[in-house]
């Protein structure tokens, strides 16, 4: 049924296809990475237009690979400025804490100002 000199012709034919096709498959995952990755690090990907493509285009996946992540810092609490008060301020209330909100404004400065002449 199979001739022996059909075979020896048709399988290099064979063994080439596939290996294209692998290799083409191997590419094409490894774009999909690729823009996987950088689409969920919040790198925009470049898109192909008109015309050559930038020099740096592939810069920022080098840099992001290189750099390690730098966990964000938060403000210290600013405390209420009065005396024995423990209460955080909040920008809401005028920078004092909820229980002296309705406080004169220049009583507040006055501790204000005794607080940085005390330092």
């Amino acid at each position: 049924m199979s001739n022996p000199s059909l075979t020896a012709v048709i399988a290099p034919i064979v063994d080439a296809f596939v290996r294209q096709l692998s290799s083409a498959f191997e590419a094409s995952v490894s774009q999909a990475v690729q823009s996987a990755f950088a689409g969920g690090a919040g790198i925009a990907q470049v898109k192909r237009g008109r015309g050559r493509p930038p020099k740096n285009a592939q810069a920022p996946l080098a840099l992001l690979a290189l750099a390690p992540a730098k966990p964000k810092k938060s403000r210290p609490k600013q405390f209420c400025p009065v005396p024995n008060c423990k209460g955080v301020a909040a920008p809401v209330f005028g920078m004092v804490c909820a229980k002296h909100k309705d406080m004169p404004k220049d009583k507040i400065k006055k501790f204000r100002d005794a607080r940085r002449a005390k330092k």
